[in-house]
């Protein structure tokens, strides 16, 4: 007996398959495979790590690094030891905390409010990337003593030299944290169109706001990944 299927289904994600739809499966296998590539990298880092530290090398110890907390650092020359990627870490998570409303107000059909939370999280993924700017540029600036390499005074980091440590800690924060920056601005840009479509009345016509929920799983994955990344390069 032949099987009929509703193409229109297919394209719209509505043909249910594993009790998910195919947009929603789809998101999981891109998620797959994106958590195989932070994994490797963490992984890289983590074992050069030890590696370093078992023949000699001293690594950078984060809480001298990361010191610098606005305002504090500019007008009062006070250090607060990762005080700031904590207030990073707050932001990014209650920015997940909203996009689960706004996930919640799309099941409930609720316009507005699917608007109001989607704001939120835009705010608070836009205010985290703020945050790592200036984190950035206080890595790369470095401190007013700088430290002797090879003979030669060094303020900062780059992909050159690196004033806090070892090359390979300024190599590595530089492209997973950079890595990730670029997966929460991709993630605000997603959910700018997300709010507009909203707007728009675009869900409201499909009768259902499964792209908001599509979102919101790449959403809290950057959040996770944050995890991670925040306890091995600045916890451990």
């Amino acid at each position: 007996m032949a099987v009929s299927v509703d193409p229109k289904a297919l394209v719209e994600g509505e043909r249910p398959i594993f009790n998910t739809s195919y947009g929603k499966l789809m998101m999981w296998f891109f998620l797959v495979t994106d958590a195989f590539t932070f994994s490797s990298l963490l992984i890289s880092y983590g074992t050069h790590r030890i590696r370093s530290v078992t023949s000699g090398v001293p690594w950078a110890k984060p809480e001298e690094v990361f010191t610098h907390f606005p305002v504090l650092h500019e007008l009062f020359h006070i250090d607060a030891p990762l005080a700031f990627v904590g207030l990073m870490t707050f932001i990014l998570i209650i920015s997940s905390v909203t996009m689960v409303l706004a996930v919640e107000a799309g099941h409930r059909k609720s316009k507005k409010e699917v608007e109001k939370w989607m704001i939120w999280t835009i705010v608070g993924g836009a205010a985290f990337l703020a945050c790592q700017a200036y984190e950035w540029y206080h890595f790369i600036h470095g401190t007013e003593q700088g430290a002797m390499i090879n003979g030669v005074l060094v303020h900062g980091a780059n992909l050159k030299v690196n004033e806090y440590g070892p090359q390979a800690f300024a190599d590595f924060f530089f492209f997973v944290t950079g890595f990730h920056g670029t997966h929460v601005f991709s993630g605000v840009v997603i959910n700018i169109i997300i709010y507009f479509n909203t707007a728009l009345g675009t869900y409201e016509k499909r009768g259902h706001y499964e792209m908001v929920e599509k979102v919101g799983l790449y959403w809290h994955f950057v959040d996770l990944v944050w995890v991670f990344v925040f306890t091995l390069f600045y916890l451990i």
